[in-house]
């Protein structure tokens, strides 16, 4: 079966100089908390192990998403556009915007567009200053977005800001009302805020989540899979976060899951291709 996972870091361009490449120990010891083992393919920074590693556990492709921030770094949307290009069919892009300087916002979002990148995604918690998602100085950014249809990713769980509260799934919740018509993903599933954010989707048709890396064994594990296998089959996102998580095993921890074989083909793939637009 066609897997997409919709949330992998290659060890090329600008990666490298993020902390997940930089700093190793970090990373690996996020990956042994999570159950895992460190990814072969990450400590030796090698795109050709990594192809390996994608093809023994059936990703066909990895959806490489920019990064503009003040405290995690920067993956300039270039580098994005020019690992797409330089592994035809292998990567799907995704850009990055500070969306507080609308105008510069605009401009870039033009850009990616015109390069091919199919969504943009945005950190506020992790700008300086850092933001809140429903801070209305960002309202003209996802209206931009809705008008044109182009889907939003944003970082809503996890480390997503100074403290928890950049998370709080009343902000999120918000954006989603104000925006109906917006495809908003939510990258870390909006973890540890689990029961809240199945909630919400449960009464926002316009929300996707990527649970990722908090997915395998976390509190609220079992929530997300009842809601995958349930009202979210066709809004569950599939995504490694690799290199935090190794791919082979995290495609064999998803497979021994109790969902349906028609959620599971959704969640591998059908639903990141029509977020994406994707030929099907």
């Amino acid at each position: 079966m066609t897997i997409i996972d919709f949330r992998l870091r290659p060890p090329a361009l600008g990666f490298l100089q993020s902390r997940i490449y930089s700093a190793p120990d970090n990373r690996d010891s996020y990956t042994r908390r999570l159950g895992f083992g460190p990814v072969a393919s990450a400590q030796k920074q090698s795109m050709d192990l990594l192809f390996s590693e994608m093809d023994a556990a059936g990703i066909a492709k990895g959806v490489v998403v920019g990064r503009t921030t003040a405290t995690l770094g920067t993956i300039a949307n270039t580098d994005v556009a020019t690992i797409v290009a330089s592994y035809p069919g292998r990567f799907v892009g995704v850009g990055s915007v500070n969306p507080v300087n609308r105008r510069e916002a605009f401009a870039e979002l033009d850009a990616m567009r015109k390069a091919g990148l199919r969504a943009v995604n945005v950190e506020p918690g992790v700008l300086a200053p850092a933001f809140y998602m429903d801070d209305r100085r960002l309202y003209p950014f996802y209206a931009w977005c809705e008008d044109h249809k182009f889907p939003v990713i944003v970082m809503s769980g996890g480390g997503a800001g100074p403290d928890i509260t950049y998370s709080a799934p009343e902000r999120i919740d918000r954006v989603l009302a104000d925006f109906p018509e917006l495809t908003l993903v939510s990258s870390h599933g909006n973890w540890p805020w689990v029961h809240e954010i199945l909630s919400i989707a449960f009464r926002r048709p316009n929300l996707y989540l990527c649970p990722d890396m908090y997915w395998p064994g976390l509190p609220g594990s079992d929530d997300y899979t009842r809601a995958a296998n349930s009202f979210l089959s066709e809004r569950m996102l599939f995504g490694t976060a690799y290199p935090f998580c190794p791919l082979l095993e995290y495609v064999r921890w998803f497979q021994s899951l109790p969902i349906a074989p028609s959620a599971v083909e959704n969640i591998l793939w059908k639903n990141a291709t029509r977020v994406l637009g994707l030929a099907s």
